[in-house]
């Protein structure tokens, strides 16, 4: 273990920390009285429209619960915040409930969100500090619990998707003690996965030592983790990374296939897990490397412990974190330490 302590830094415990922060968040959620009248309005037919919005690993968290709102019958959109500040802003009036995710709820984007709010369209904050100005500012506030966080986002982004699978769930009228169910399944799945951190971290060592470009793709609520997993993959380690649909990367990115690229392939659900097979089989026979994430009962840094299918993307981001720490280890430095950006963006 001795060569893998360059990694074992403040982010690295964060990452070991996620179980906790999400057995802490799953334990304070819960219905309030503030979110029990939006959700009164909603059923009333009061908003035309959800709107969700974030930015960065906070933005790519929405996807799951805005495709559980559209499964549902709601017309529920995904804006990022700058954009929906500065180019989408109709949609801040009474007619749309947004749905606002930000762990500090200090972001420049969204404090511009809250001054521009001048409609008073009603507000859901999902952050992890309840004294920020988004707290502060939002109609209802669901907190999550996942504690100081040194750099980039594990923890909160973990904890969020947790509280955002129960904010939907809410909205969508669904069996709240099935969700509390479910959402315990994914912590025990995380806590089984990360408990195995070095021979993950040194079977990815393997893998990934000739990687110079990395790709993450995925379908459907998939989405979520292949966005992340590539914004942390370049502020973890500076390494070049992409994520996109499975679709996407076929109209374009796949010309860049050598034996220098690697592509994390989400299995996702059954409604398209075969056409990610074959692409994960197009993809090797350019003599690429990939590798499917997936449910399994198998060993190894790709398999995921058995999860729910609508919790599962709590825990596909892990193989991801586990490559920050591969590649990192590779590189020789620590992972996750910032040179040039700050936790809060403060400008915009």
């Amino acid at each position: 273990m001795s060569e893998l302590s360059i990694i074992q830094g403040p982010y690295f415990q964060d990452i070991l920390g996620q179980p906790q922060a999400l057995q802490d968040t799953l334990r304070g959620l819960d219905t309030s009285k503030p979110l029990n009248r939006l959700v009164t309005r909603l059923r009333r037919g009061s908003y035309q429209r959800i709107v969700l919005t974030g930015m960065g690993g906070s933005f790519h968290a929405l996807c799951p619960a805005t495709l559980e709102l559209v499964d549902h019958g709601f017309n529920a959109i995904r804006v990022e915040t700058s954009e929906l500040v500065h180019y989408q802003n109709r949609f801040l009036d009474s007619r749309s409930l947004i749905i606002v995710v930000s762990q500090s709820g200090e972001s420049a984007e969204v404090v511009r969100l809250l001054q521009r709010n001048r409609s008073r369209a009603d507000l859901i904050a999902v952050t992890n500090s309840p004294d920020s100005t988004l707290a502060r500012c939002a109609d209802a506030v669901m907190r999550t619990l996942a504690g100081e966080e040194f750099s980039v986002s594990c923890k909160t982004y973990v904890a969020g998707l947790m509280a955002l699978k129960w904010l939907a769930d809410v909205l969508c009228g669904k069996d709240l003690q099935r969700t509390r169910q479910k959402l315990a399944k994914a912590v025990s799945a995380a806590r089984i996965y990360l408990s195995l951190w070095e021979s993950h971290t040194r079977a990815l060592m393997s893998k990934l030592e000739s990687a110079r470009l990395v790709f993450l793709v995925g379908r459907g609520a998939s989405l979520a983790a292949a966005c992340a997993g590539a914004l942390i993959i370049k502020e973890s380690v500076r390494l070049p990374a992409e994520g996109m649909s499975s679709a996407a990367f076929r109209h374009g990115p796949f010309e860049m296939l050598d034996r220098n690229a690697f592509v994390f392939v989400l299995a996702g659900d059954s409604k398209t897990v075969e056409l990610n097979r074959k692409l994960l089989r197009d993809i090797r026979s350019q003599d690429a490397s990939a590798e499917m994430v997936e449910q399994s009962v198998g060993a190894g840094p790709f398999k995921l412990p058995a999860t729910p299918r609508d919790v599962c993307a709590i825990v596909e981001i892990l193989p991801v974190q586990m490559a920050t720490l591969a590649l990192a280890g590779l590189a020789g430095r620590e992972p996750g330490r910032f040179r040039l950006l700050s936790k809060v963006t403060t400008t915009e």
